[in-house]
This record gives structure tokens, sequence and C-alpha cells, in this order.
């Protein structure tokens, strides 16, 4: 895999690499034919995002991560520790003004990715990182077949978001036909007196797009939605809410003319909506979308219990550890399909919404296309 960044373009790819930082402390490099993706996923499974840049977005692109395993040809990624590459972007603001274009390509035979950095006066840096070959990381979630879809520009979403404390871990959001509402979320009584609570109301006449098919509140981590609208914002384009009722994925996504990016999160599950999540829904409508589809509607893919314990200690294939202060042990993992004791005895099982995928291209078997 060979690319040029220009210049102007430098500061949006760093952008990239420290909103996936967030999530999680490794990062996947994969090139495709039609772009380059950056792909993430924390140790719980209850965050994953997904960057991907169209082959417009460089001055120059070639991909050929390919490598002959037992006699068939397979297109490999490159896993990185992220905190390894943070340091080449640190200052974003310095980058754009002295850095004119960036190469970035791999040495499948040394095992390392190189950044070099052509900077005024004739500066060039190299910076040559080792990485881990494996298998493209891959989403099994939907956005399409969400009932519920916001849309408000990153500005404004960003805005609202001022007015919560930075030390507000989960944030708690709730529709109906008539208003959106944004608000604090605590887990107990008494944690909710002592402290300090928010509310935001809006009206739909505040978003670019509205559409609501069930009433609904959904619980999620905000540390990763702050690190994709730092990136949104530098972009200047609208964020795409989809999501369903509580216990079920929340994503966040945007596009742009080269480049989109998706960020799923977990949602801590109601009881209640529970109940509301196995009655019939517009989601029923999608019935005929395909076997993958179908298979994935209605399932509570992301179920998140306050007492539920973590995900199976052999999905930590990352080796990361949850990111201090935040606690995830009440995220089911929706990633590889934990699930409570009540669901275990009624032999319901959760479908893994990330997996290595077997398949060359992303949109295989119902999988995260490019165009999301």
């Amino acid at each position: 895999m060979k690319c040029v960044i220009g210049g102007a373009h430098v500061r949006v790819f760093g952008r990239a690499l420290h909103a996936i930082a967030r999530i999680s402390d490794e990062f996947w490099i994969d090139p495709k034919e039609n772009g380059l993706f950056l792909k993430t996923v924390n140790s719980s499974r209850s965050a994953y995002a997904c960057v991907f840049f169209s082959s417009t977005f460089f001055q120059n692109y070639s991909y050929g991560n390919e490598r002959s395993l037992n006699g068939d040809t397979v297109q490999l990624a490159c896993k990185l520790i992220i905190k390894a590459i943070l340091p080449l972007f640190r200052c974003l603001h310095t980058l754009e003004r002295n850095v004119e274009k960036c190469n970035i390509y791999t040495d499948v035979n040394d095992c390392h990715v190189v950044f070099k950095l052509f900077c005024k006066h004739g500066v060039v840096k190299t910076h040559s990182l080792a990485f881990q070959e494996c298998e493209p990381l891959q989403a099994l979630f939907a956005k399409h077949l969400c009932t519920n879809v916001l849309k408000v520009h990153s500005r404004h979403l960003s805005d609202m978001l001022i007015h919560f404390p930075t030390y507000q871990e989960e944030i708690t959001l709730g529709v109906t036909p008539m208003k959106v509402c944004f608000k604090t979320y605590a887990e107990d009584e008494t944690e909710f007196a002592k402290a300090t609570h928010t509310e935001i109301h809006l009206s739909p006449a505040e978003f670019e797009y509205f559409q609501v098919g069930v009433d609904s509140e959904v619980t999620f981590c905000l540390k990763e939605l702050r690190g994709l609208l730092v990136f949104a914002e530098a972009l200047s384009t609208p964020v795409s809410i989809h999501f369903d009722v509580s216990g079920k994925p929340l994503a966040f996504s945007i596009e742009d003319t080269a480049i989109e990016a998706l960020f799923v999160l977990a949602t801590l599950s109601d009881p209640e909506s529970c109940t509301t999540a196995s009655k019939p829904t517009c989601l029923e409508q999608s019935q005929n979308r395909g076997p993958a589809a179908r298979g994935r509607r209605n399932q509570h893919i992301a179920s998140c219990r306050r007492n539920a314990s973590t995900a199976p200690s052999e999905v930590s294939s990352t080796g990361e550890e949850p990111t201090p202060g935040l606690n995830y042990d009440k995220f089911h993992s929706f990633f590889f399909g934990a699930v409570s004791p009540n669901e275990q005895s009624h032999g319901h099982l959760l479908h893994n919404l990330a997996t290595v995928s077997d398949a060359e291209e992303d949109g295989a078997h119902g999988q995260l296309s490019p165009t999301f």
C-alpha cells in the first residue's frame, strides 16, 4: 500500500486518528481498491469505529497488502498501536503550516508502516512503525434498519454538549415525534441527587433530517462521541444518528465528498424496552432486505445491563484494557454476544457485531461497506 496525502489534508487525517484513539489503544489500517479504512474496537467490544478515505482524498493511492495463505490470495490489514502514531500528528495546526505532503507506505516483508513527512525548507521526517498482520475487522451492523434517524450539523451538536461537564461519562438521548432530549444520566438516585442535572430539549425543526418511528431513550458513553465531533467539525459536515430502543446499538456517522466515518456504540438496556423491542415495529417493513438483515432484526446485539458481566475473556483479542474512568463492565459486548443469565435460560443468543472477515470485500455477507 502506498499513498500520498497533500498538506491541506494531513490535518484531517490526523484528526481521524485522534478520534479513533478515544476508543482503543489499537487500530487497523485496511487498504482496499477504492480507498483506505482506519478501524478500531475497544476491548469490551462496546464501541467500534471506522473511517474511510476514498482514493480521491489522496494525491496518489495504490493498495496491495496481499499475501498467499493456504494457496489463496487474501487481503491483509495492518494492526498498530495508536500511541505509536499519535505523536506524529500531535500538533495538527503546526503540521498544517509546515508539512507539504505525507507519504504512507507498507513494507510487508519487514512488517512496518512508514510515515514520511515532507516539511518546508527541505526537511524530511521518516517514522517506521512495526505492525501486526491480521485479517480485516468487520462490523455486522446495518444502520439503515434503524427506526429513528436524526441529522444535525456537527457544530450545533458540539454547542449542545458544551453544557455537559467533561467528567460526565454517559448521556441519555430521548426522542418522540414532537421533541428530542439530551440529558444527564445517573446510575442511581443517590448519585443523581448529588450531581448537576442537565437537560436540553430540541424541536424537530432544529434538525436537518428528523425521523422518529418509535419513542425511545438510549444511554451511551459520551467520550467516543466527543472524539467524532472534533473530526466532523474539521470537515464541517452534519452528523447522522441512527438508533432504535435502549439495548440496541447507536450509530453516529458523517459523510463528506471523499471521507465517511461510522462510530457504533453500545447502549444501556432497560427491561421495559426489551418488552417493547419484542413487539412488531416499523422495522418489520424491512423483512425483505435479505437473510442477514432478517437474522439481526429485533436482536439485542448491543445489550448493556447494569448488573451484567463483561464479555468472555477470549474476546480480548486486541490485548487492550478498558479506558480508565469509564465503567464498560455494564455494557454487554455487542460484538461477541455476551448474554445475561435470563437470556441464556431462554436460549436467546446475541449476534456478533464485529468479527474478523474471511471475505475480500467489506460489503460481503451484509458486513460494513465503504458507503456505510
